[in-house]
């Protein structure tokens, strides 16, 4: 029986790492790590509109002798 259903574990410990690694093993459990990061989708989605919008045009551009000014109306 295979399940579609993934688990991510956050480990704080080298230890905790290795005790699950371990459980895995013994439980014949394929896993593999990762070293990569993942970011929120939520903050991703938001960036990519970001970049979209600037692709668009859809952006205000500020000189910085006019941020202060700028910040204060919003």
């Amino acid at each position: 029986m295979k399940t579609e259903e993934v688990i991510i574990v956050h480990p704080q410990t080298i230890e905790q790492l290795n005790a699950i690694k371990a459980f895995m093993k013994a439980l014949k459990i394929k896993f593999e790590i990762s070293k990569e990061e993942t970011y929120n989708p939520e903050f991703v989605e938001k960036i990519l509109e970001s970049k979209k919008q600037i692709d668009e045009g859809k952006f205000t551009e500020v000189k910085a002798e006019n941020l202060n000014s700028f910040i204060d109306s919003l």
